[in-house]
């Protein structure tokens, strides 16, 4: 009965009052909506730092917060709610709002498909709505999993909702869900008192849906910062060649050895700008920072080859 409680204690706290009948139906939705929304919620594991985000499609585009995502092109491993772990980037990300997206890379082995929550797609919510959170507190539990938490929406603004749904550290970038088990937004500040907390509406994600895809750094807020100009690395080593720059060492794990570029090649251009020296190089690198996506072509025994990938940080 521990959903029975937490109405019973919000009760006393805002002096409502609820019938037990009540309390029972809201107990009875939370148990029919709870298992898929569980299913949906994931781990984003991203370097030494974790946090919490939600499928929202059967390809595996989760939404997070952008300070969870900490940037555009980033890897990052996704945890399911069996365990599962993924290989995942991140898309684009609004540094104003705190919205972000993260693609899922790999499939699910043999038929299986992702478990996406439905998106509440309207401005419909309520003050005083009853919502709950989940997420992965503290980072993945195998034993214990997502936690969910109710509450309810006590402030409504352009793009954000708050809400007295208790949350810590870990839970950032999970779901908050209404009593239909629909998104209704990602968490984003959790406040200096554990029931008041702050998350990015669905219509914030919404407005900005097609250039969040398209993996574009939106806004110049604090929830993430820009990379600078001049810090991109791609990884290679060229000497000046007559037909081009001919590449003589690719480094270890670097961007350039992942796309498959290798010692010998002939650096012919890259985003279509023909290099004809290494000042040019130089000079086009220094325009670029970690993360940009390049378009490289190169010549191999006298085949073009052509590689797009992002850039890496010095």
């Amino acid at each position: 009965m521990l959903f029975l409680h937490a109405l019973a204690v919000g009760n006393e706290q805002n002096e409502n009052h609820f019938t037990l009948e009540e309390i029972q139906k809201i107990q009875d939705q939370l148990l029919d909506v709870i298992p898929q929304a569980e299913r949906a919620t994931v781990c984003i594991e991203l370097g030494d730092s974790s946090g919490s985000g939600v499928i929202v499609s059967e390809e595996g585009l989760v939404l997070t917060a952008a300070h969870v995502a900490r940037g555009v092109g980033k890897p990052v491993i996704v945890i399911l709610s069996n365990g599962v772990r993924l290989k995942g980037v991140t898309l684009g990300l609004d540094s104003e709002t705190d919205a972000a997206m993260v693609q899922i890379l790999e499939k699910l082995p043999g038929h299986d498909q992702f478990h996406p929550i439905p998106v509440r797609n309207d401005r419909s919510a309520n003050l005083g709505e009853w919502v709950f959170a989940l997420g992965h507190s503290g980072g993945y539990d195998p034993s214990r999993g997502a936690v969910a938490r109710i509450g309810r929406l006590t402030r409504i603004a352009q793009s954000t909702f708050q809400s007295d749904c208790s949350l810590i550290g870990g839970d950032s970038g999970g779901p908050l869900i209404d009593l239909s088990g629909r998104l209704v937004g990602i968490h984003s500040r959790v406040g200096p008192q554990i029931p008041v907390n702050l998350h990015v509406s669905v219509p914030c994600f919404l407005e900005k849906w097609e250039s969040l895809m398209d993996s574009e750094f939106l806004g110049s807020g604090s929830f993430a910062q820009k990379p600078l100009k001049g810090t991109a690395y791609l990884g290679i080593a060229t000497q000046e060649f007559s037909e081009g720059l001919q590449i003589v060492q690719v480094g270890k794990k670097s961007p350039a050895e992942k796309a498959g570029i290798q010692v010998n090649d002939l650096l012919l251009a890259i985003n279509e700008k023909k290099l004809t020296s290494r000042d040019s190089l130089r000079a086009l690198l220094s325009e670029l920072a970690e993360g940009d996506q390049v378009s490289i072509f190169t010549s191999r025994y006298g085949e073009t080859q052509s590689y797009t990938f992002r850039l890496g940080a010095r």
